[in-house]
């Protein structure tokens, strides 16, 4: 009895010992992630498992704060690549980024923006653009702007983008935008009338968009969507489509169809001179440019570019410009001579 009981009390006193000797905790090697915070390195988690200090519990708040400020996550098109953000599509429309280069596997694929494979005959021709430019259109349109009160000119500018109307309207049914030719003809006719031959602009006052529309642009709704860029004398900036769209404007033109030649050279002579002045604001950026045709050529392009795709997208809807870059806003910015102010020998029917 004395022997047994020295045992039990030993035995008891095992047991007790391996009951308080804690277990070995299992460490994962994979990074604990929390709502909302940076993923905590797993060294750092096995040295405080190691030394027996407690985990750190996050606050609920704080990680829901963080949730709800963390960025979401870009949303996936399915084909593997990533749906551009709101944010990047503010930029791109702000900025005007060029259309992805074309690729040969898809024909619908727009060029490159700055595709100009003509360039040095191009910069000759832009070389003799801006000597003629200097030599009289600035500072004819110097002289216009001293002279004549800036009412005066916004009148003049009005009445020339009233005639232009016709044009915009046709090229708008040509590219199957029939709400927006039917504007375009509100906009002639209350211009026309109340506007007194469209000196004054009460279509704007009644929210009538003014839109402006080509033949060139049309062939881009219709398929021609890359072009190489071509520089023409006197007319400045263009695309080979645009080019070819001027046969299709020409008929459409209502300074060109005024059958008394010196009526018509003087109405075309004021919009040249007109036009020219609205872009004497864009001369000290030309002037001050390291490379001025590299602008020229870039800013219209993908202006153009930018016009062309935003039609296709929103054949029925408003162009998705920028406020600062819509048509009825930044028109007059296009650095290109308007094919209906050149003097150019169309025969009249009847003559």
């Amino acid at each position: 009895m004395p022997l047994r009981f020295p045992l039990a009390a030993a035995l008891f006193l095992a047991l007790a010992a391996c009951a308080g000797t804690p277990k070995p905790v299992a460490v994962s090697h994979e990074p604990t992630r929390i709502a909302g915070q940076a993923p905590v390195d797993a060294p750092a988690e096995a040295g405080a498992a190691t030394a027996g200090t407690a985990p750190t519990v996050p606050d609920p708040a704080a990680a829901a704060d963080a949730a709800v400020a963390a960025p979401a996550p870009a949303a996936s098109t399915g084909d593997g690549t990533v749906a551009p953000t709101a944010a990047e599509d503010d930029y791109a429309a702000l900025y005007g980024e060029a259309p992805p280069a074309a690729d040969a596997a898809d024909p619908a694929a727009p060029a490159p923006v700055s595709y100009d494979p003509w360039e040095p005959v191009n910069r000759r021709i832009h070389a003799f653009n801006n000597v003629v430019d200097r030599a009289v259109a600035r500072p004819l349109a110097t002289a216009y702007v001293a002279v004549v009160p800036q009412p005066l000119r916004l009148g003049v500018t009005n009445f020339f983008d009233n005639l232009a109307s016709p044009l915009t309207l046709v090229n708008q049914l040509l590219q199957g935008r029939p709400r927006d030719a039917v504007q375009t003809l509100g906009r002639f006719v209350i211009n026309s009338t109340l506007g007194i031959g469209g000196i004054f602009d009460p279509a704007s006052d009644l929210k009538m968009k003014r839109r402006s529309e080509d033949f060139g642009q049309t062939l881009g709704i219709w398929g021609w969507r890359s072009s190489r860029y071509v520089e023409l004398p006197l007319f400045g900036p263009r695309t080979l489509r645009d080019v070819v769209g001027l046969a299709g404007d020409a008929p459409l033109s209502v300074t060109q169809r005024i059958e008394r030649d010196r009526l018509r050279i003087l109405m075309q002579g004021v919009q040249l001179v007109d036009t020219r002045a609205q872009l004497l604001a864009l001369d000290s950026l030309r002037d001050s440019a390291p490379d001025e045709y590299a602008i020229v050529r870039d800013a219209w392009l993908k202006r153009r570019t930018f016009q062309i795709e935003s039609d296709r997208r929103n054949r029925a809807q408003d162009s998705e410009l920028p406020d600062y870059l819509r048509e009825d806003e930044d028109w007059e910015r296009n650095p290109t001579v308007p094919a209906d102010a050149m003097p150019l020998p169309i025969p009249v029917p009847g003559t």
